[in-house]
């Protein structure tokens, strides 16, 4: 084979490839935008009003997940699924939002931290590697601290709203989420930043559960709580 050949040869090759990962943008781009719909849903709730619309949103939400499934699954037909890691970037991002956003989904239904195995059910993946597209251990975990992010922040609009349980609840299912946290030993840089937000996060939603303490704001939440 001469040299020009050989280089030939090599253009077709990046060619196709340019060609998977341009296929692979578009449907990922798709994605984007569902993700957008979804937050856009959620963000209610953060509102004044927004906790008595919780169920009502959370099934907008998950009607919004079965276009998320349909988009996915046409994302697995662009490109060799042997070659998941290699294109794993164009989506990876994306899919941590999306994990993110199904976590608090039913975070908000339930008010417990939903396993891997739900959340790609949720997204219509796989969760053993060898299967196909899959749910990553880590994408699952930096979804999981992206919704603790979103959960302080829910804490400090409980109160605005004169919700002073909701704070307490989700302090302590932050505290259980750090414990979980500190079990592991984060070897991937981005994660491991991540993570340190957590502390930041833990540290917000405990200064609102002290000012509601100091203000007397927690046993009067505790007793409206009991007479519930």
């Amino acid at each position: 084979m001469s040299v020009t050949e050989m280089f030939s040869h090599i253009q077709g090759f990046l060619s196709a490839d340019q060609d998977i990962r341009e296929d692979i943008r578009k449907v990922v781009q798709m994605l984007e935008q569902t993700a957008r719909e979804i937050l856009t849903v959620l963000q209610s709730v953060h509102q004044p009003s927004g906790f008595k619309e919780i169920p009502s949103k959370c099934a907008r939400a998950r009607e919004l997940f079965c276009t998320v499934r349909t988009t996915i699954a046409d994302l697995k037909t662009k490109f060799p699924m042997e070659q998941y890691y290699r294109f794993h970037e164009h989506w990876r991002f994306v899919l941590q939002r999306l994990v993110f956003l199904a976590t608090f989904v039913v975070y908000l239904e339930t008010e417990a931290l939903v396993i891997r195995e739900e959340v790609a059910k949720i997204l219509g993946i796989e969760v053993v590697r060898e299967k196909g597209f899959h749910l990553d251990v880590e994408d699952y975990l930096a979804g999981v601290l992206i919704m603790a992010s979103e959960l302080s922040r829910l804490a400090v609009n409980s109160v605005t709203s004169g919700d002073y349980t909701r704070p307490l609840r989700i302090s302590n299912f932050i505290n259980e989420l750090d414990s979980g946290f500190r079990l592991l030993n984060l070897k991937n840089d981005p994660l491991r930043k991540r993570y340190d937000g957590l502390k930041y996060d833990v540290k917000k939603i405990e200064e609102v559960v002290y000012d509601l303490s100091i203000r007397g704001l927690t046993k009067e939440a505790e007793t409206t709580g009991g007479d519930k």
